[in-house]
């Protein structure tokens, strides 16, 4: 074994090696434990090696709206423009559309459920996209075929779409067809593509298949007026594999239906933003001197919350 003076120390790590392992840990243990460690940990986090991918999606299913695009913001701002995933939901601003497509220049996949999303939103954003391969914007109640069309006009190498409704939204569609159209004339190489309970027709699914030869997986849970033969399935489109129309099972609501309160919360969520704690231009200087080291560090586990961080589910350090 080398001898101990060339051994390095664990605050010592460059800042991507440290993203990397950092990036294993859950939203909550980077930005309320990992500041706490040491100087150099608190300021890995505050760079764009953590936050290549940014997966809030469980987080803001729990949240008030306001702090979801707060927190959102906060991180898409670390990421410093190499953000390669991003996964939340519920987002309502517009403002934070914009802000994702100012940071989008590296993004492939993009998750944005249940998020309000306009037709006008998506037209002017669309162009700043085209690095995204994979979409979804299952349950967005105010993007049509319109918004959908510039999307696929942009987004060249959009490989996977996922598009659900929830079938308590669907019966008021004009148009029932005109998103299936859409899809097949301007996202030729989808390989995976969800539209459960859509009112599509049998008409309009066969255009997409014929007009996207690469589709792999297509979801059509919920979709009673399409009607495919399994014989003509695998004779005409052998690696495809079809999910429904027939749905086994009753339709899973959760806490996003309406009436919903927001008042679940699960044990490991138990914890929330609030404006100014995680705020970038803070320093850690003060917490951590030049002198401090990992090898004094004594670890503790807490249960209970402290009176001043109950928000966030996590004391102060002793």
């Amino acid at each position: 074994m080398a001898e101990g003076n060339d051994l390095r120390h664990w605050d010592e790590l460059i800042p991507d090696a440290l993203g990397l392992i950092f990036s294993k840990l859950s939203l909550q243990e980077k930005l309320t434990v990992i500041p706490r460690v040491c100087k150099s940990w608190a300021k890995a986090v505050l760079g764009p090696y953590c936050w290549q991918e940014i997966d809030i999606e469980e987080w803001s299913s729990q949240r008030q709206l306001d702090n979801v695009d707060r927190m959102l913001q906060m991180l898409i701002n670390r990421s410093g423009g190499s953000l390669r995933k991003l996964c939340v939901t519920g987002l309502h601003n517009s403002s934070i559309f914009f802000s994702i497509a100012d940071h989008a220049g590296s993004l492939q996949t993009l998750r944005l459920p249940r998020s309000n999303i306009s037709d006008a939103v998506a037209e002017q954003i669309a162009g700043r996209l085209c690095a995204v391969t994979f979409l979804d914007l299952s349950y967005c109640d105010k993007i049509s075929a319109c918004g959908l069309e510039s999307i696929g006009k942009n987004c060249k190498a959009l490989v996977g779409m996922c598009r659900n409704l929830h079938p308590l939204h669907t019966a008021g569609i004009s148009s029932p067809d005109d998103e299936a159209y859409t899809i097949a004339a301007t996202m030729p190489k989808l390989k995976h593509l969800e539209m459960a309970y859509h009112p599509l027709s049998t008409k309009s699914l066969l255009t997409i298949l014929s007009s996207c030869p690469d589709l792999e997986f297509l979801d059509l849970r919920g979709c009673g007026d399409v009607r495919l033969d399994d014989k003509f399935l695998a004779e005409k489109f052998p690696k495809l594999r079809v999910l429904g129309p027939l749905v086994r099972d009753v339709y899973e609501r959760n806490e996003w239906d309406e009436g919903s309160d927001y008042s679940y919360i699960s044990e490991d969520l138990a914890w929330d933003f609030s404006a100014g704690y995680f705020d970038d231009a803070g320093s850690f200087d003060d917490q951590w001197d030049d002198e401090g080291r990992l090898e004094g560090l004594e670890l503790r586990f807490y249960e209970g919350v402290d009176e001043d961080n109950e928000a966030f589910g996590w004391p102060p350090s002793p």
